[in-house]
């Protein structure tokens, strides 16, 4: 019986009951419970993390140069201004989500290395069960609550994805994943291959190249990058201005928002264009002579996968002064000392990281059961992308792929807070999403359209998410700039929610 088996198999001692129950203290759980505090005085409720810290990726990722891939000013929380260069370290994030903890009494409401096991909801009681365990003592332990926020992210912690290519275990030296980095990996002077060239790869890169004897990017295929100053040009010149952070931080985010807003939908519009500005920045800094077609033009269009920014073109420059290398091929196997591509070509290795994305993940690793029976949230429609069709007095926050997650965060907190309060107004008990009679002969579609957007990690596991349907109140759009006016006008009285 394996570890997991064992912590689901015993019973829980205690149980306690709370209003609200948050899994997850990453940017979501930290911004929900905010949300509580602030919008819903007297709600009572707790938040469980599996870490032994509040962070989420932020912690649990520790890899040389980890950063944010976009701005803090937009990823930041809407209600505390970011001071600092807009794209910053886990270190830094951190920092600023601790403060956000203290300054808002949010420390006692957190419970660390608590995981949760199962999540049973009862019509007959109206709640749900919680079962956990404490990892530190193993102690079992059971909650009940009205409403479940899920704010546990999108992917597996424990472990990121790494294909199987043949002869794996022939390779002499070290294959390590980002998310699972060892402390003690010593890289100093070695020849590392980084395999991918997502945002990841884009950090790990020049921060390992300071050091490294060598390290090659290897991709099977290109990836867009924007780059520019580490820097906001009118949040500095408000600074020197001597303007208020409230008011400095609200100016920068609505700058950055609108220009967002303006690409994204130039991508769509003028794709063509979008292209050739993007490959116009890397070639100032690789110049002409650079085989920027093949290394970085992707095929497909601008914003149909996620677009990381590259601060002061660090990647570039790395390439440039002959520290970083890039090498467009696939991987025929592992030999002894690297890896052999299909070109025939043999790169040589003392470590190989394999940036190759994350395990996407649903339900967080929970056992969910509605009224007995198991509940597979692939069979179920998604209401605006954070409730699910007969699943009762539950959300989970899904941020956005074209802008910053916490935009999203906010937006929730929001609406959650206020179907809270409607639902003490009304004397509602639960509330649950259900398709209204103009929603039955909708078509039933994937989570996100491919056409829209189609990263690795989404398409390998988008049979595990719930479908959407083709009306605005039955997906998640990805769209910021239309939700942030959408949200709050939702009508709670909607025959979309059926309350009990």
């Amino acid at each position: 019986m394996n570890v997991q088996t064992q912590i689901r198999a015993a019973e829980p001692v205690t149980t306690e009951h709370f209003d609200v129950l948050i899994a997850g203290a990453g940017i979501s759980g930290v911004g929900a419970a905010y949300h509580l505090t602030t919008q819903c005085p007297g709600t009572s409720f707790v938040v469980l993390e599996t870490q032994k810290t509040f962070g989420g990726t932020w912690s649990t990722h520790r890899y040389p140069g980890i950063r944010s891939d976009s701005d803090l000013h937009t990823f930041g929380y809407r209600f505390k201004p970011w001071t600092s260069a807009p794209i910053a370290t886990a270190a830094e994030i951190l920092k600023y989500m601790g403060e956000v903890i203290e300054e808002n009494d949010i420390a006692r409401h957190i419970r660390y290395r608590h995981t949760i096991t199962a999540a049973k909801w009862s019509n007959e009681t109206n709640l749900w069960t919680i079962d956990a365990t404490r990892i530190d003592t193993g102690e079992r332990l059971r909650f009940t609550t009205n409403f479940f926020w899920m704010c546990q992210g999108y992917y597996r912690h424990d472990a990121g994805y790494t294909p199987e290519w043949t002869d794996m275990a022939k390779f002499k030296g070290t294959v390590v994943h980002p998310q699972t980095w060892p402390d003690d990996l010593d890289y100093k002077g070695k020849r590392v291959v980084v395999i991918g060239s997502g945002a990841t790869a884009a950090t790990l890169i020049p921060a390992m190249a300071k050091d490294a004897g060598h390290v090659t990017m290897l991709q099977r295929s290109p990836t867009y990058f924007r780059t520019g100053r580490n820097a906001i040009e009118i949040a500095e010149e408000l600074r020197r201005l001597q303007v208020d952070e409230h008011w400095i931080h609200e100016i920068t985010r609505r700058k950055i928002l609108f220009e967002q807003d303006a690409f994204t939908r130039r991508t769509f519009a003028e794709p063509e264009g979008a292209k050739k500005d993007l490959l116009a920045a890397v070639e100032a800094v690789l110049g002409k002579d650079y085989d920027i077609a093949t290394h970085f033009t992707p095929s497909y269009r601008p914003w149909r996968q996620r677009i990381a920014f590259v601060p002061d073109a660090d990647l570039f420059h790395a390439i440039k002064g002959g520290k970083a290398s890039v090498v467009t091929d696939e991987i025929d196997r592992f030999t002894e000392t690297g890896i052999l591509l299909k070109s025939g070509k043999q790169l040589e290795a003392d470590i190989i990281i394999t940036a190759t994305g994350f395990h996407l993940s649903a339900n967080g690793g929970i056992d969910f059961e509605i009224d007995g029976k198991p509940l597979d949230f692939a069979d179920t429609v998604t209401y605006r992308g954070m409730m699910f069709t007969g699943v009762p007095n539950l959300v989970w926050v899904f941020g956005y792929f074209r802008a910053s997650w916490t935009l999203r965060v906010d937006l929730v907190g929001d609406f959650v807070c206020r179907l809270l309060q409607h639902m003490k107004a009304t004397g509602a008990n639960k509330v649950t999403p259900e398709l209204r009679p103009e929603d039955h002969n909708m078509p039933l579609l994937p989570w996100i359209d491919p056409e829209n957007f189609n990263p690795g990690y989404m398409m390998r596991g988008m049979h595990l998410l719930p479908k959407r349907g083709d009306k605005p109140e039955w997906q998640h759009n990805q769209d910021y700039w239309a939700e942030k006016d959408e949200f709050p006008a939702i009508d709670l009285k909607d025959k979309a929610f059926v309350y009990g």
